[in-house]
């Protein structure tokens, strides 16, 4: 197990290592020239020269890339060319926003997705399977900024029960900040939960037809108990499997869910960044999105380990 856990750590750093260079070259090769954006048009041939030598855009690509990196790892993401500040700072600033969105996203994904499945398996080819399924049908069909816009139409223009966007930060109290983050984070949920419940259905439906679920049966367990105790842990797998591909989804959803409800976050900071041409705000937020993905996937990977015994025992192959 051990070496198991080293390998896919090895993995993670050299994945993390292929993502940098891929960023900052993709980054190097967006049509543009930073200085003249920032600059205007009007600026004069040593101007543009000048900036160029200050920002480090005369420099060799691999140079900067190296130098880049070992500011990365040194903690230094450099400055933004726009707003004048450290890159660390305004990333940090806008975690503040992203990770709550995110976590109320997975959480509501969660408390949607796995009763439904687990309650469509349970009474299969009944009126509760035919609902979950339409839900998980529409719930596809229909993107997230699509979602947003009309949960907005609903509880905020007509019902009036939330705003319709904006954040009033933390600092207006915790129930403020999580009822503005209500919409954005349902918007989220809505569709990567109807994927999820599609998923855990399945799940539990293969495990149900093993045999130590019908033994459980026949030493007298109920059907609820026999479904809870014995087959819904033993299909959690698939389903953690299915969080960790959603997560990347989430942090590309909340690009344009942010921007749906003018959040303050890193989805919206990286749209602003892209419209600004200010390469070194995207780059580390681009890294940052790419690094969390992966690092949360690596999670999953560990949770296996918890999650199936044949793991743990070496039984399993990776």
């Amino acid at each position: 197990m051990i070496a198991l856990m080293a390998r896919r750590f090895v993995g993670l750093l050299l994945t993390l290592l292929a993502v940098s260079a891929l960023i900052f070259l993709v980054m190097d090769l967006l049509p543009g020239d930073p200085a003249a954006i920032m600059l205007g048009t009007s600026a004069s041939a040593d101007t543009l020269a000048a900036l160029r030598h200050q920002l480090g855009l005369d420099q060799p690509l691999p140079l900067r890339y190296v130098q880049w990196l070992g500011g990365v790892l040194q903690g230094d993401l450099g400055q933004s060319h726009t707003y004048g500040v450290p890159v660390a700072g305004l990333i940090a600033d806008r975690l503040a926003v992203t990770l709550p969105l995110a976590a109320m996203a997975i959480l509501l994904s969660i408390l949607i997705a796995v009763p439904l499945g687990v309650t469509a398996a349970a009474k299969r080819n009944s009126l509760a399977d035919l609902a979950a399924t339409l839900f998980a049908q529409a719930g596809i069909a229909v993107p997230a900024f699509w979602m947003g816009l009309l949960l907005i139409m609903l509880f905020s223009m007509q019902l009036g029960w939330t705003p319709a966007g904006g954040f009033p930060g933390w600092h207006a109290g915790p129930l403020a900040a999580l009822h503005a983050l209500l919409l954005p984070s349902l918007a989220l949920a809505l569709p990567q939960a109807s994927v999820l419940t599609r998923v855990t259905r399945t799940a539990v439906l293969d495990v149900l037809d093993e045999d130590f679920v019908r033994a459980a049966r026949a030493k007298g367990l109920s059907c609820r108990a026999a479904l809870w105790r014995h087959a819904v842990p033993n299909a959690m797998v698939p389903v953690v499997t299915m969080l960790g591909l959603q997560f990347t989804f989430l942090v590309a959803g909340a690009v344009l869910i942010e921007n749906v409800f003018n959040l303050p976050g890193l989805g919206r900071l990286a749209y602003q960044a892209l419209s600004q041409r200010d390469i070194v705000v995207m780059q580390d937020v681009v890294l940052f999105f790419a690094a969390l993905v992966i690092v949360v996937n690596f999670l999953v990977d560990l949770s296996y380990l918890w999650l199936d015994p044949r793991l743990r025992s070496g039984r399993a192959i990776s």
